[in-house]
């Protein structure tokens, strides 16, 4: 098995995911929740042997600009499809399949410079971890903050046919979404303090846009949890805080990284 096999049967399996889910929520039908989480296990399995053949040289670890993207994109999924045994996170898919397969094409052409990782001592690896972790669940609670936003519009625009068949109850949403936050805001922090704490010179590194940004997204979703503990923020509002930390966060990494990895290569 090689990595244009696995990788093809994970975009296929995402991709008749995606179909089948997509046309069913813009009609407003439910989904056949089992074939859909089988489905997206297949995808999620599949891509786990291709992050493995991209990840892998002989040169070590290549963490490069898509190889770090299908990597988080991978966890995502994991997360949502193991959160969804037991909530009604399921709808979430529909914003998030089509991006991992996109992400597994992407890592499979190799279209980006090889960024081989230096230091594999465990702090490291450690770092990585929660950084990859705390990104996937602040982008999983980003899609429901989306979902949260729509179906809060619908019903205040007085069109909530059909959604009670395709979302959970508003309440039940957004307490989904201040779940994925908290966690992904306790991993974020985790993330940065170790971060700082094996950074050994942020200039020489390239990383001081990166550290700059992600605290500044962290004061964000830190506003945005005091807010909802203080004022009860929810709804719009919630959305909105969400999307801006989620902005910074992805301009922290992805962006950093793009220059380095694409720009300045």
């Amino acid at each position: 098995m090689n990595i244009i096999i696995t990788s093809t049967i994970s975009i296929l399996l995402y991709a008749v995911a995606a179909g089948y889910q997509i046309p069913a929520l813009l009609r407003a039908r439910p989904v056949n929740k089992p074939l859909l989480q089988l489905l997206a296990l297949g995808g999620a399995l599949a891509q786990t042997f291709s992050i493995y053949f991209t990840l892998h040289t002989a040169q070590g670890i290549n963490l490069s600009f898509f190889n770090v993207g299908s990597l988080i994109s991978w966890a995502i999924i994991l997360v949502v499809l193991i959160s969804s045994l037991k909530k009604p996170v399921e709808s979430l898919f529909a914003g998030l399949i089509p991006v991992a397969a996109l992400c597994v094409l992407l890592a499979t052409t190799g279209a980006t410079p090889e960024a081989i990782l230096q230091n594999t001592q465990a702090p490291t690896i450690i770092h990585i971890l929660l950084s990859i972790t705390a990104y996937s669940l602040l982008t999983i609670a980003t899609v429901q903050a989306l979902l949260l936003a729509y179906q809060e519009h619908r019903i205040k625009s007085k069109h909530p046919r059909g959604l009670g068949r395709i979302f959970p109850p508003l309440q039940t949403m957004d307490i989904l979404l201040f779940e994925f936050i908290w966690a992904g805001m306790i991993l974020l922090t985790l993330s940065l303090a170790t971060g700082l704490i094996y950074i050994q010179d942020l200039f020489a590194q390239h990383l001081v846009h990166k550290t700059v940004l992600s605290i500044v997204a962290w004061l964000v979703y830190a506003i945005l949890l005091w807010g909802r503990h203080q004022w009860g923020w929810r709804g719009y509002t919630a959305a909105r805080w969400t999307l801006a930390g989620f902005a910074l966060l992805m301009l922290s990494y992805f962006g950093s990284k793009f220059v380095l990895d694409l720009l300045l290569q």
